[in-house]
């Protein structure tokens, strides 16, 4: 340390030199004395020059030292006397200070220390080479933080605001859980029943023999702690933190003073509230340590602290609830990088386990989610093992979803069928209609939502190339083939031939782009009718299966695709008809491309009950959702509704001509809300409906349709 220079005076005695490191001093205290004008041996005056070479400190142009801010062991002025842990009295003249003394344990100057020569205390006797006085002053200085064992450099405004929090909260709980000691004694006549068969008060000989038994309800208890936890899980994480370690320590020691067992519910039973308190906390802590960037040393004090809790009994299955493998884990690492896609090694001789609990396994996915790794969240829930069979199983289920987020989606399809575990079915038993319709646009498009979830409603992003047509077919169908739920659903078929019909580039807004396909050539229609019928009872055997090349080859791999769609739900058709809820969606499905529904009502016209059923349904649909179908009309336009009639009405079997004669009965009744109505007598005109042969039901239906119009 160096002085400014300054012009020496007679009176100089001394400077103080101030060590950094109180631990490091070599005289054991935090100053050093040094007489610049102590005489030489030979008795000449000391150079201004002053070096002292055990402290390696050169001092140079020394003035009048002034007395800084030092603990009351280094003062200079008084002299003071060590022992280990004296508070009875002050020792010697260990009371006496100067103006700049500080109080050791309090960290403030000596004159405002309370308890400087309190009897029983003494803080004038505190020193630094005491461990008792050192754990005085970390407690005076951390509060109750001190019971984590954290150093003082660990605590910031964070933690100490957690600290703060929690004594309030311990000297809260300490009123409630005396109350709860006390126990009440109800009247006879009130006194529940606590047995079973719970009957009404009075009448059970059991609990009127106990009437003059204490009850002792935790109800009081459990709601302080919940609304602490609540509290508790508002603040940042490290508070939190703090504040559920200290619940799970106080909440511990508490004890059923009862004798005999009482039934009293969840919340009033000890033996009961306090696991379920204790499930809450652990979770939200397994949570934090995998979701908060937890200093390494303060992740471990928190664990060490949760280990070092006594737990009662009826706690026991908490004991290892924390113990939460750092993300730099060896084996952790190696199967997030792929190194290793079992999840276990062998250590020591032993093979151990990637093993997790569920709430650890969910933070770790909602980490990779956020930052994007998918490869990394694919690996890692393949790998890792839980005693939660069916919470494991969910998480995997979104597997073949985090695949598409990484473009493989040949592989996320393939994930889709074959499970993870020998124990589990395949992901298609359990995925939704809805789910399997975002699947299918996102193999046709090869987008994804840019949400953490499919079902997002947000924008789509780009993130490989979608897959060729005679993948996406083959691919589609085994899904149906694997699912009866989704085979027998209305709304997976319809999603199926919408997607086939529509293009692989989605619209600005996330929307697929319907095609208008033409009609193929009959022989072309014919070929791919009779190569599909073979391949599709392949795909139920879950034979692989190759589509033949040549049809795909061509430029009518679309309409290839639309064809084997109608097929398919043909053969559904005539196996599953009395399971379908509704044919209307699957018709609607077809859009512009009439000829490939055409094909499929003309398929089902040599069925008669299959004909029958079909009809049905589709006039009981009209019946039931007129307006859905006026709306729909209203924005799809003449156009389509006139082909869309005209297709029924020009069928060769007369009961599927009643669907188009009921839609013309429900757009003639509606005519207030169809201005485009109008425009379909040029179209049925142009489709020779006026020309059909004279009496027929069609014909007089039609005719006076057109008649209505041409009076206006």
């Amino acid at each position: 340390m160096t002085m400014g220079p300054s012009k020496r005076e007679e009176e100089e005695k001394s400077i103080i030199l101030i060590s950094d490191d109180e631990a490091e001093s070599t005289l054991g205290n935090s100053v050093l004395l040094v007489d610049p004008l102590e005489k030489s041996a030979s008795g000449e005056e000391k150079s201004e020059e002053v070096v002292d070479e055990e402290c390696e400190l050169m001092v140079t142009f020394c003035k009048q030292p002034k007395a800084m801010p030092h603990a009351r062991y280094d003062c200079t002025t008084h002299p003071f006397e060590r022992t280990e842990c004296d508070t009875c009295s002050p020792l010697g003249k260990n009371a006496d200070i100067c103006n700049q003394c500080y109080c050791y344990v309090c960290d403030k100057l000596a004159s405002e220390c309370q308890n400087w020569t309190t009897l029983s205390l003494c803080h004038c006797n505190a020193h630094n080479k005491s461990k008792f006085w050192k754990e005085q002053r970390d407690f005076a200085l951390a509060g109750v933080l001190v019971m984590f064992n954290l150093e003082l450099t660990d605590i910031d405004a964070d933690l100490r605001h957690g600290g703060n929090l929690l004594i309030k909260f311990i000297q809260e709980l300490s009123v409630e859980y005396s109350k709860y000691l006390v126990g009440e004694r109800l009247p006879p006549t009130q006194h529940e029943c606590f047995c079973l068969p719970k009957l009404p008060p009075g009448q059970c000989n059991i609990c009127r023999s106990r009437n003059l038994e204490v009850v002792y309800k935790y109800s009081g208890v459990f709601s302080l702690v919940t609304k602490f936890l609540n509290q508790a899980e508002k603040e940042n994480p490290k508070a939190a933190a703090v504040m559920f370690l200290g619940a799970a320590k106080e909440i511990a020691l508490h004890k059923d003073p009862a004798l005999n067992w009482q039934n009293l519910g969840h919340t009033a039973s000890l033996k009961i509230a306090v696991p379920c308190l204790l499930q809450r906390i652990t979770t939200h802590l397994q949570k934090m340590l995998v979701l908060c960037d937890f200093p390494k040393n303060l992740y471990e004090k928190f664990i060490n602290f949760f280990q070092s809790i006594s737990l009662p009994c009826h706690c026991f299955g908490f004991s290892n609830s924390l113990n939460v493998v750092p993300w730099d884990h060896g084996l952790l690492t190696t199967v997030l990088k792929g190194q290793n896609i079992t999840g276990q090694r062998t250590q020591k001789g032993r093979k151990v386990f990637l093993w997790e609990m569920l709430p650890v396994i969910e933070a770790r996915v909602e980490r990779l989610v956020d930052k994007k790794k998918f490869k990394e969240v694919v690996r890692y829930l393949k790998a890792v093992k839980c005693n939660d069979i069916k919470g494991l199983r969910d998480l995997r289920d979104k597997i073949p979803f985090y695949l598409c987020k990484t473009g493989d989606f040949l592989d996320a399809a393939r994930s889709l069928l074959f499970p993870i575990s020998s124990l589990a079915c395949c992901p298609a038993c359990r995925i939704t209609p809805i789910q399997f319709e975002v699947y299918l646009k996102m193999f046709r498009t090869g987008s994804v939502p840019a949400g953490k979830d499919m079902l997002d409603t947000g924008s789509w992003i780009t993130v490989g190339p979608p897959m060729k047509d005679s993948v996406l077919i083959k691919q589609a169908l085994k899904l149906l083939y694997s699912s009866v739920s989704l085979y027998r659903n209305p709304k997976c078929w319809s999603s199926l031939i919408m997607i086939l019909g529509s293009s692989n580039v989605l619209e600005k807004n996330g929307h697929l782009h319907p095609l208008s396909l033409k009609e193929p050539p009959l022989d072309f229609q014919k070929g791919v009718l009779a190569a599909s019928g073979d391949l599709l009872e392949e795909l139920k055997a879950k034979i692989n299966v190759s589509l033949p090349p040549a049809i795909f080859s061509s430029q009518l791999h679309h309409e290839a695709c639309l064809i084997i769609a109608v097929q398919a739900v043909q053969q559904m058709l005539f196996c599953d008809l009395q399971y379908l809820t509704s044919f209307l969606e699957i018709a609607l499905a077809f859009g512009n491309n009439f000829w490939a529904l055409r094909l499929l009502l003309d398929n089902l016209s040599y069925e008669e009950h299959v004909l029958h059923g079909i009809v049905n349904l589709i006039l009981r649909d009209l019946n039931c959702q007129k307006a859905m179908m006026l709306k729909l009309w209203q924005n799809l336009g003449p156009q389509y509704v006139g082909e869309f009639v005209c297709l029924f009405l020009t069928c060769r079997h007369k009961k599927m001509q009643s669907i188009g004669l009921f839609t013309l009965n429900i757009i003639t009744e509606n005519l207030h809300v169809c201005p485009w109505a109008k425009h379909l007598c040029n179209f049925f005109h142009n489709a020779g409906l006026r020309h059909l042969p004279l009496g027929t039901t069609i014909h007089h239906e039609v005719s006076k349709f057109i008649n209505m119009f041409e009076k206006l």
